[in-house]
């Protein structure tokens, strides 16, 4: 297969180009979306509270960004309650279609040629329609049958002014909240926005889509569509039409003579394969992106694939081996070997939290440990430490609840935690090279041998040191800052709460005048200091949650 070149694309959301049409444009645009959004808001009364359903409800009225961004906090456990994740789980259903018309016109516009010079057929009706694109079935010249996926008109640069303001409005957020946590709304966007930019070149899925059928050609059970080059471009891509059954089609499959077990074996399998020898992994294998069609596993839709560089493959093997041996040690060590942290890392809280969490996997099977509620407590851990996971950890941590949903329909009882151990295991017996092991070995017998000779000298230099009074002890009282922490944290609450209500009542003030320029009849001025009230107040109610649910811990 021809390889495609991945295209280049600005991964920050502040360097993209905002104001395509000249400043006032986007000054305008940024009015106008900035009204719908409030009359959104007020619409379903957010004063009085936002319940999981009425944030579902209010993100799918925003719009594509707002989706795609409900989509990232739905597995973002460590931001947003487990409830409301759930919730927004539902923001993965199809989105109102496009209009035929204007699936034609980018077509069109993208080959610079008639459609009916190079389809024979195209069928009016999507097979499925998303925030970013919808995808139609059709028949190229040569009579291959082919999905032709369509970017929706104008939806780059829709996203793009949206998440101008969001960033605005995350970058208040952290002046107004002050909290320094690891994970900040800031972040999420920054993830959004890479992981959006990635789907809406299609560029890239097709390279993917080559890669993952080069990584899986040897293994006969597993395949991808083939992609057409010659009709892909990056807001058109062609691929081969996979017919076949969604997997969660539990009952279709077992009446065409499908052995569910085994299906989920070699899935389990080949996602193993994919994280751990490969480490490029399908980061969304929800049941719609996984059809089984004449005895293979064909995954679909590439777009989203998450990557693990070599050094992490490896720190993930060693965290399923420590969860599994119950080594708190070694996981301590993997999660700061994984993780970026700029502050000082208490390590004996550390050390508790990770030993709590082993106590409470380490009293269950091996066999019923569920790989992705594993990680996702992991990331937790770590962001409350303040310690920020690199994207592929939480793409993996995200992929695997995924894939063991899908297990848990085609058979509940497969496991993929003792999956990756035999697979590890094998792999391990694959690779044992006894003459390196036994030099190795050596080596450290050597290494221990010398340390323990120069033990005596070393004793001898301390003891003449602390006769001459040159010795030092640097001493560190562990957990003494955690007090301080306490009463910072507190004084931030108040001073937030103070500036809550000094907005609030202030807001107040003004809104009662005939200030220019207004929003839905209320002052500017006034609406901003309603808004920055509001996220204030939001921020404190979630820290105060957050808060509650440690102590119940």
């Amino acid at each position: 297969m021809q390889k495609t070149q991945r295209s280049k694309t600005q991964n920050n959301p502040l360097n993209h180009e905002k104001e395509p049409s000249g400043a006032g444009k986007a000054k305008e645009y940024n009015r106008q979306r900035l009204r719908e959004i409030m009359a959104i808001l007020a619409k379903y009364d957010i004063v009085k509270g936002i319940t999981p359903v009425k944030l579902r409800l209010i993100i799918e009225d925003l719009g594509p960004t707002f989706v795609k961004l409900g989509q990232v906090l739905s597995m973002r456990q460590d931001i947003l309650p487990a409830e409301y994740c759930r919730e927004l789980t539902k923001l993965r259903t199809e989105v109102r279609p496009m209009d035929f018309e204007d699936v034609v016109a980018v077509i069109e516009e993208e080959y610079g040629k008639p459609l009916n010079e190079i389809f024979t057929f195209l069928d009016r009706k999507p097979l499925g329609s998303a925030s970013i694109a919808q995808v139609h079935q059709a028949e190229l010249k040569d009579g291959s049958s082919v999905v032709v996926k369509v970017q929706r008109p104008g939806i780059k640069d829709t996203m793009a002014r949206d998440i101008g303001l969001l960033d605005r409005a995350a970058t208040l957020l952290k002046i107004a909240g002050g909290t320094g946590n690891a994970i900040d709304f800031k972040m999420v966007l920054d993830e959004m926005w890479f992981t959006a930019q990635q789907e809406m070149d299609f560029l890239i899925e097709a390279h993917n889509a080559d890669e993952f059928y080069e990584l899986n050609r040897d293994i006969a059970y597993v395949t991808s569509p083939v992609i057409y080059h010659k009709h892909t471009t990056s807001r058109v891509l062609v691929m081969e039409y996979i017919a076949g059954e969604e997997i969660d089609q539990t009952g279709r499959l077992t009446e065409l003579g499908y052995d569910l077990d085994e299906i989920a074996l070699k899935l389990s399998e080949n996602y193993v394969k994919q994280v751990i020898d490969d480490g490029f992994f399908h980061a969304d294998p929800h049941p719609g992106n996984i059809r089984v069609r004449d005895g293979q596993i064909v995954f679909i839709d590439l777009g989203m694939m998450g990557t693990l560089s070599s050094k992490d493959k490896d720190l993930f093997k060693q965290a399923v081996e420590a969860m599994a041996t119950g080594d708190v040690d070694a996981m301590k060590n993997v999660v700061l070997s994984l993780g970026v942290h700029t502050g000082r890392i208490n390590h004996a809280r550390l050390y508790s939290d990770i030993d709590n969490m082993m106590d409470e996997y380490g009293s269950m099977e091996l066999g019923s440990i569920n790989i992705g509620t594993m990680m996702e407590d992991l990331l937790q851990l770590a962001n409350d430490h303040h310690i920020a996971m690199p994207k592929g950890v939480t793409m993996l941590a995200r992929g695997s609840l995924t894939i063991e949903g899908v297990l848990s329909m085609l058979a509940p009882e497969t496991n993929v935690v003792q999956i990756m151990i035999n697979h590890m295991s094998a792999e391990r017996l694959e690779n044992l090279d006894p003459k390196r092991e036994a030099l190795e070995l050596g080596r450290e017998l050597y290494g221990a041998a010398k340390s323990t000779l120069s033990l005596p000298g070393q004793a001898l230099d301390l003891l003449r040191m602390t006769v001459k009074g040159q010795t030092k002890i640097n001493l560190e009282i562990t957990g003494s800052e955690e007090p301080l922490n306490t009463i910072d944290q507190m004084v931030n609450k108040i001073v937030k709460c103070i500036i809550a209500a000094a907005l609030l009542i202030g807001s107040s003030f003004i809104s009662t005048t005939n200030m220019e320029p207004k929003l839905l009849g209320i002052p500017a001025l006034g609406t901003i200091g309603y808004i920055v009230a509001l996220i204030l107040g939001a921020n404190l109610i979630y820290s105060i949650h957050k808060k509650k649910k440690e102590i119940n811990k």
